[in-house]
């Protein structure tokens, strides 16, 4: 009798197994198969998408940055005018400048910190013959023994400046802007820690009931217009103290004569020597020289022969475009998008403005990152098909256990149901139908 009630346990079990473990089976295999493919799809896609959306939003943040640089400049060129409606005593310029300030992240013993800082360097009432009559420098008030001719160049702070002779002619309300103007900071210099300072000059003529009676010059401090690239990872939203050019993902600034006024290497920024003479910049002839130097600073119209297409953004910036381009520098491959500063003045016409911004990444690196997130996007992937899996062997397996039980359970009410004895004398009816035929 035992050996029947094992039969047909058996095929009951079979059957049990069967509707158990095939439809869990091809569900393994189709859930498996399915992310497998997901993962590849999402990998692929990743590479793509983020290639060129990352285009897109450095380019977009360059124009953002551009319009920061825009927005510091027109700052500048109202508060100009307000200074030429104030009355003129010392008293009252040392107030303008002491209220006009702009937090700006400095390093003070050894730490970062942010502070807030005067925007303007100078400020100077200038007489029709070129004389100071009242010059505020740092908050303090020059002495009358400090005052000078500004109508001769070499009289002014750095040796050459011509701002007296570019302004007094110009008209009432006109502005005459100034480029970044700063003593030249050499690779030497730069590495012992010092850094490019100078001021953008803001000049416009004023005038009494005589005619032209002199000027006002409103002298921006650069570190206020140099953090705006200097402190900007274009890959990244949190920004730094101080960007690092050799990780090659930096932003930078040219001016409207091609000269880089704002760089991570203060090196390549064009400054002046001690005599006033601006530094010579880089060119096909000299760039052995200079680079061996540690005094490489750049003009991007003539740094075509480095690659062709730094001659093509020079040329689309100054004719107020916007875009991206790759070109080859030094044997790396970099990705740039750039924004025209929409800042004009008397000297800055349009549509070229003050200058344009620039957000660089080092090509490779960029590729290298993306690389890992799509590695990680297949690692993922692959982590998640084998916990289904994993789960699906583990239920397989419950389900067994609990298809015994259930197996057992049926069989022992089927026994209880027969009486004991009875299957031999069915199988005694079914011998006499067959002798019967």
């Amino acid at each position: 009798m035992s050996q029947t009630k094992d039969k047909k346990s058996l095929p009951v079990a079979g059957v049990f197994f069967l509707l158990i473990v095939i439809p869990l089976s091809l569900m393994a295999f189709l859930i498996a198969n399915g992310m497998f493919k997901l993962g590849v799809t999402i990998k692929e896609r990743a590479v793509n998408v983020l290639d060129v959306k990352s285009q897109e939003d450095i380019k977009a943040r360059a124009i953002n940055t551009a319009n920061q640089v825009t927005n510091l400049l027109m700052e500048s060129k109202k508060d100009l005018q307000v200074a030429t409606i104030i009355p003129s005593t010392e008293a009252v310029y040392k107030q303008f400048v002491a209220e006009n300030k702009a937090p700006l992240w400095v390093k003070k013993d050894g730490k970062v910190q942010q502070v807030l800082t005067p925007l303007y360097k100078e400020i100077a009432l200038i007489d029709k013959n070129g004389y100071e009559r009242i010059k505020i420098v740092d908050g303090q008030a020059a002495p009358a023994g400090k005052l000078v001719d500004v109508s001769k160049p070499a009289n002014t702070t750095y040796k050459s400046e011509d701002y007296f002779a570019k302004t007094k002619n110009l008209n009432r309300g006109e502005v005459y802007v100034s480029p970044v103007t700063g003593w030249y900071v050499s690779k030497a210099a730069f590495n012992k820690g010092e850094r490019f300072n100078g001021v953008v000059r803001f000049a416009t003529p004023v005038f009494n009931q005589d005619g032209f009676s002199g000027m006002i010059v409103l002298s921006l401090d650069y570190r206020h217009l140099g953090q705006i690239t200097d402190q900007l990872i274009p890959t990244q939203a949190e920004r730094v103290f101080e960007t690092d050019a050799s990780s090659g993902n930096y932003a930078y600034m040219f001016d409207y004569r091609g000269n880089a006024i704002a760089h991570p290497n203060d090196f390549h920024i064009v400054g002046l020597n001690p005599d006033g003479t601006p530094v010579p910049t880089i060119t096909q002839q000299n760039v052995k020289e200079l680079t061996d130097k540690g005094a490489d600073a750049l003009n991007i119209i003539q740094a075509g022969f480095l690659d062709p297409n730094l001659t093509a953004l020079a040329k689309e910036t100054a004719e107020g475009k916007t875009g991206f381009k790759t070109y080859k520098l030094f044997g790396m491959t970099k990705f740039v998008a750039y924004a025209p500063i929409k800042f004009y003045a008397s000297n800055i016409p349009e549509p070229a403005g003050f200058g344009w911004v620039c957000l660089g990444v080092e090509v490779e690196k960029y590729n290298e990152a993306a690389l890992k997130v799509s590695q990680n996007i297949e690692k993922e992937s692959k982590a998640w098909t084998a916990t289904v899996i994993l789960v699906l062997i583990v239920a397989m397996v419950i389900l067994f256990f609990i298809m015994l039980i259930l197996v057992r359970g049926i069989s022992r009410s089927i026994q209880s149901e027969v009486p004991e004895g009875s299957e031999g004398e069915l199988a005694g009816l079914n011998d006499d139908d067959d002798d019967d035929k």
